[in-house]
């Protein structure tokens, strides 16, 4: 693996890293999430900062790319499934995480100092930079129908528990999953929306993979070479 992929990922890793932390100093300290109006104790603020679609993406990411960081020469596993379904979901659950922010999430946020830092930092940053790796600097791992099959198995595990939850405790971490603000056919509506945009993106992984393939594929010879 090449010193560019190294240094890219570190980047990432550092970066994925820093804003989780800042995060996670700032919800300990009292701080606020989206359109919260009381702050609640330590432990329910640190069992909903992981509930957060965002955290869970950025983890992924913050995962992958340390992996990526110190693979160094050798192979980090990229041809098994595991490894092939954790770099896809980085990617797209990351990308998910800075679309939903910017066009549902970003009109409800009124932030400033370390908060607003953290709010850029895990829905611009983080995305820009997993995305731009995967695409620009790679590797992009090969996408087959069983990988596309269990790389939604998160996402959708994850939709399932935060909806038991939400109606569980009447707590949903995103407004557009809470069926009280405009009624279970919004959410449905939007859950399913959701969705398909996580599979076309899946698609446009795969079509980004073998894209890759192809450039990297040695030219056969003319006949008037050599």
């Amino acid at each position: 693996m090449s010193t560019k992929v190294r240094s890219w990922y570190a980047l990432v890793a550092l970066v994925a890293c820093s804003a989780l932390l800042l995060q996670l100093v700032l919800v300990v300290q009292g701080g606020r999430v989206l359109d919260e109006q009381t702050v609640p104790p330590l432990g329910i603020r640190l069992g909903r900062l992981v509930s957060y679609f965002t955290i869970q993406s950025n983890l992924l990411v913050a995962v992958t790319a340390v992996h990526l960081a110190r693979a160094a020469r050798r192979g980090p596993g990229h041809g098994s499934t595991a490894w092939t379904v954790a770099r896809l979901d980085a990617v797209v659950g990351i990308t998910i995480t800075g679309l939903v922010h910017f066009v549902l999430l970003r009109p409800l946020l009124d932030l400033s100092g370390a908060d607003a830092l953290a709010d850029a930092l895990l829905h611009l940053v983080v995305p820009v930079l997993a995305l731009g790796g995967f695409l620009l600097v790679g590797p992009r791992p090969p996408l087959t129908r069983r990988t596309a099959g269990l790389a939604l198995v998160w996402p959708l595990a994850w939709l399932g528990w935060t909806l038991v939850v939400g109606l569980v405790s009447g707590w949903f971490p995103y407004p557009f999953l809470d069926h009280r603000e405009d009624g279970w056919a919004a959410v449905v509506v939007t859950c399913v929306a959701i969705t398909a945009l996580f599979v076309a993106l899946l698609g446009a992984c795969a079509l980004a993979s073998r894209l890759g393939d192809r450039a990297r594929e040695p030219r056969p010879l003319s006949p008037t070479s050599g």
